[in-house]
C-alpha cells in the first residue's frame, strides 16, 4: 500500500510538472516571437555593418567623411567602381560612396547649396573623391604600356600623390533631375584632349567644336564650386581642388 502511495504521488508529481511545462512552452513561444524579431533587426544591423567594403572601411578608419551624410542631396556615382573610366577597369570594387576630408565635404555642401538656389532642380553629381594611394599604384600600373614620363599626363605619380589622395579634390557634373540624366559638358568624364580644358573653351567655341550651351553648363558648375572656394584646373572641366597641393600635404595624412 505504501508502495502504491508512493506511485500515485510520483504520477501526481509528473501531472502538474507536464501541465506547467505545457503553460511554459505556451507562453515562451509567445515571447519567442517577439524575440525573434528583435534578433532579425540585429542580425540586419550585424550584416550591413559586416557588407562594409574594405576599402571603404580604410578611409572610414582615417577620419574621413561619406559627403552624403553632409549633404544627403548630392549624389554618386563612383565611375572608378565601375568600367566606365579612362582604364576601363572596376579599381574600387565594392565601394559605391565617396568620402573626403571633413572641410573639403563642408565646401562640396556648400556649392551644393548654391547650385540649388539658383537651379532647385539641378544637383551634383560625384564621380570621384577621396583615393587611397593604392588605388593610385593600380592605375600606374595599368598604364605600363605608356612611358612614366607620359603617365603623368593621365593620372598624377604615385610618388607625389594627387590631391585626391589627400581627400581634397573633387571630380563632379551636374545632373539635372528634369531630364534625369546630366548636362552636356561637350566631353565624357576623363576625356584627355583639348576638349575638356576650360582654359581652352574660347578657342574650341569658335573652331566649332563646342557650343555655347556646353560651355554655359560648365559654367554652372564652375561657378558652384568656386563659390564655395574649390579651385578649378586648367586641363579637365570636371577636376577641382580645395586646396592646393602644397597645403593638403600640410594638413592631411596620404590616404592609404
Amino acid at each position: 500500500m505504501a508502495k502504491l502511495r508512493l506511485i500515485l504521488g510520483i504520477s501526481f508529481i509528473m501531472l502538474m510538472i507536464m501541465s506547467c511545462t505545457s503553460q511554459t512552452n505556451t507562453e515562451s513561444a509567445d515571447t519567442i516571437k517577439v524575440d525573434t524579431s528583435q534578433i532579425q533587426a540585429d542580425t540586419v544591423a550585424v550584416i550591413e555593418e559586416e557588407v562594409i567594403p574594405e576599402l571603404e572601411q580604410r578611409m572610414i578608419d582615417q577620419g574621413l567623411v561619406n559627403i552624403q551624410t553632409i549633404d544627403s542631396t548630392i549624389m554618386v556615382e563612383l565611375k572608378y567602381s565601375t568600367t566606365d573610366n579612362f582604364v576601363h577597369t572596376d579599381v574600387y570594387g565594392d565601394l559605391t560612396r565617396a568620402y573626403m576630408q571633413q572641410k573639403p565635404a563642408e565646401m562640396l555642401a556648400k556649392a551644393s547649396k548654391f547650385l540649388q538656389s539658383q537651379y532647385p532642380n539641378y544637383r551634383l553629381l560625384v564621380y570621384d573623391g577621396a583615393r587611397p594611394l593604392t588605388v593610385q599604384h593600380k592605375f600606374w600600373a595599368l598604364l605600363d604600356t605608356i612611358p612614366p614620363a607620359k603617365r603623368a599626363d593621365f593620372v598624377a605619380n604615385p610618388a607625389e600623390g594627387s590631391i585626391h589622395n589627400f581627400g581634397s579634390a573633387v571630380d563632379l557634373t551636374v545632373y539635372d533631375l528634369d531630364t534625369q540624366k546630366p548636362l552636356d559638358m561637350g566631353t565624357k568624364y576623363d576625356y584627355f584632349g583639348d576638349l575638356a580644358y576650360p582654359s581652352l573653351e574660347d578657342q574650341m567655341l569658335r573652331e566649332g567644336k563646342l557650343t555655347k550651351q556646353q560651355i554655359a553648363n560648365r559654367l554652372v558648375l564652375r561657378n558652384a564650386m568656386q563659390k564655395a572656394g574649390y579651385m578649378r584646373i586648367e586641363s579637365e572641366w570636371w577636376h577641382f581642388n580645395a586646396i592646393s597641393r602644397a597645403r593638403a600635404k600640410e594638413l592631411y595624412k596620404i590616404v592609404e
